[in-house]
C-alpha cells in the first residue's frame, strides 16, 4: 500500500503548469520543517488515524490490518513526505479512532492525519483543517426495484425511513417542512436497522448517504432486489483531516492529492475500491464515480 507515485508523462507536463506548491520551495528543506512534519522528522514516525469498519474507506481486512480507499490515499501522502523531505526511514503507525474521538485525537497529537470517512463541514473546520475532497457523498434513496420509486414525489402516502442523528435526518425533515407530499417519516436506530425496515416492507424507501446505501445493498441477502434512486438531496465532501493551522502539512497533502488526480491514479484507486471485489469477502460496492467527482478530479485546483 506504500507504493511510490509515478505519474505518466502527460500528467507530469500538466503538473509543471501548476503554481508552485509550498512543499516544493526552498523553504521546504529538512531544516525548515514545522508542525507535524518537524514532529515526524524528530520522532521518525507519523501516525494515521483510521476507522475499524467504514467500508470501503477505512477498515480491517481479513488479516486485521487497516485497508481501504482513504487509507491508501494517506499512504501516498506519507510516501510524498518521505521523498520530498528526505525521510526514507519514516515509519507509519496506524491507530483506530471513533466518530466521537477522532477530532480530539488529532488535537492532542495522538494521530497526525485522520483517514476515514469524515465530512468537511463548517462546524468541524472550527476545530481542524481539511484537505481537498477525495469523495463527494450524496443523500439519495434506497428502494426495492419492484416498488418503482424514482424520487420523493413517488413516496406520497408512503413511509420513508431515516437513521436517527444523521445528516440525512435533518435534511429530510427540513424538506418535508416546506414540501410535504404526505410522506410518513419513520426512524431507525442504526443504518442496519433502517435497511431492515425497508427490507421488511415497513417503509418504501430509505434516505442516507449513497455510499452507505451501496454498502448495505452489497452486503444484503438479495443485492439485485434493491436500487439507489433519485437526484441528490444534499452533498458533502469527505477529506483528510489534519491539525488546524498546519499549513506546511496541508500543502503536501493537497499536492499529493492533485498529483494523483491529474495522473489518473486517483480514478484508478476509486475503481479498485468501488467497482471491483474488495477484501475480505469480495463484495462489490458498485457505485460508479459521480460526474461531480469526475469533474473535480480533472480540475482539482479550481473552486467548486
Amino acid at each position: 500500500m506504500n507504493a511510490q507515485i509515478f505519474p505518466c508523462l502527460a500528467a507530469c507536463m500538466a503538473l509543471c503548469l501548476l503554481p508552485m506548491q509550498p512543499a516544493m520551495t526552498a523553504d521546504a528543506t529538512p531544516g525548515a520543517l514545522s508542525g507535524t512534519l518537524e514532529k515526524a522528522r524528530s520522532s521518525g514516525v507519523i501516525t494515521i488515524g483510521y476507522r475499524l469498519a467504514n467500508v470501503p474507506f477505512s477498515y480491517l481486512d481479513d488479516a486485521f490490518l487497516p485497508t481501504g480507499y482513504a487509507k491508501e490515499l494517506c499512504d501516498r501522502v506519507v510516501d510524498s513526505i518521505r521523498q520530498e523531505y528526505a525521510l526514507p526511514q519514516l515509519k507509519t503507525i496506524y491507530l483506530p479512532v471513533k466518530a466521537d474521538d477522532r477530532i480530539s485525537a488529532l488535537q492532542k497529537g495522538t494521530i497526525d492525519l485522520e483517514c476515514g470517512s469524515t465530512s468537511d463541514t463548517p462546524e468541524r473546520r472550527e476545530q481542524a483543517d481539511f484537505s481537498l475532497a477525495y469523495f463527494i457523498v450524496h443523500i439519495r434513496l434506497l428502494a426495492h426495484k419492484e416498488a418503482h420509486i424514482r424520487d420523493l414525489n413517488d413516496l406520497a402516502n408512503k413511509a420513508l425511513v431515516v437513521t436517527t442523528g444523521t445528516t440525512a435526518e435533518n435534511v429530510i425533515k427540513k424538506m418535508l417542512e416546506t414540501s410535504n407530499p404526505g410522506i410518513k417519516l419513520v426512524q431507525g436506530k442504526t443504518h442496519s436497522d433502517s435497511f431492515l425496515i425497508v427490507e421488511g416492507g415497513r417503509a418504501a424507501a430509505y434516505a442516507t448517504d449513497d455510499i452507505l446505501l451501496a454498502g448495505l445493498i452489497a452486503n444484503s441477502k438479495h443485492p439485485d432486489a434493491y436500487e439507489i434512486v433519485g437526484p441528490p438531496l444534499n452533498s458533502e465532501n469527505y477529506a483528510i483531516m489534519l491539525r488546524k493551522g498546519d499549513e506546511q502539512l496541508k500543502a503536501i497533502v493537497n499536492q499529493t492529492l492533485i498529483r494523483l488526480m491529474l495522473s489518473g491514479e486517483a480514478p484508478k484507486l476509486y475503481n479498485r475500491w468501488f467497482m471491483n471485489p474488495i477484501p475480505p469477502s469480495g463484495i462489490i460496492i458498485n457505485l460508479p464515480m459521480s460526474a461531480e467527482l469526475s469533474r473535480f478530479f480533472s480540475r482539482p485546483e479550481e473552486k467548486h
